[in-house]
């Protein structure tokens, strides 16, 4: 078995709370299916006590095993889903900040692309763009 490179003691508590919140979901299912440990350890391919370390919310447990728990579950869940690229939300909003850091500068110096249409709009209304003075 490799050797982990950190420590489950040294994970952020958030993520240790996450994987026992996971583990407890997981124990409401298995339950309410009617089934055994045994049972669903034999599903996933690992032993009894494996199943009873996720069950624990152990987090030395491999990955797959937790995401074989999800699949028992949900076969239909899209697990890769949850962090695809449309939902990083703080990475599009760091997309966002650099694309407006970007025109900054170009708007300070040109027209904005407001102030055309608001003419033509002006213009098709019939109305001077102008303030009456």
């Amino acid at each position: 078995m490799p050797k982990q490179n950190t420590s489950p003691v040294e994970h952020p508590q958030a993520v240790l709370q996450e994987i026992e919140r996971l583990a407890q979901h997981i124990v409401v299912a298995r339950k309410r299916r009617g089934e055994t440990q045994a049972q669903w350890a034999r599903k996933l391919g690992v032993s009894q006590p494996t199943m009873a370390r996720i069950e624990r919310g152990d987090p030395a447990v491999a990955m797959a095993s937790y995401v074989m728990c999800l699949w028992l579950i949900n076969p239909s869940l899209g697990l890769a889903d949850l962090v695809a690229p449309a939902k990083d939300h703080a990475a599009l909003e760091r997309e966002v900040a650099q694309v407006r850091q970007k025109q900054r500068p170009r708007r300070a110096s040109a027209s904005t692309p407001a102030q055309p249409m608001a003419a033509g709009l002006a213009a098709l209304l019939g109305v001077s763009g102008k303030k009456p003075g």
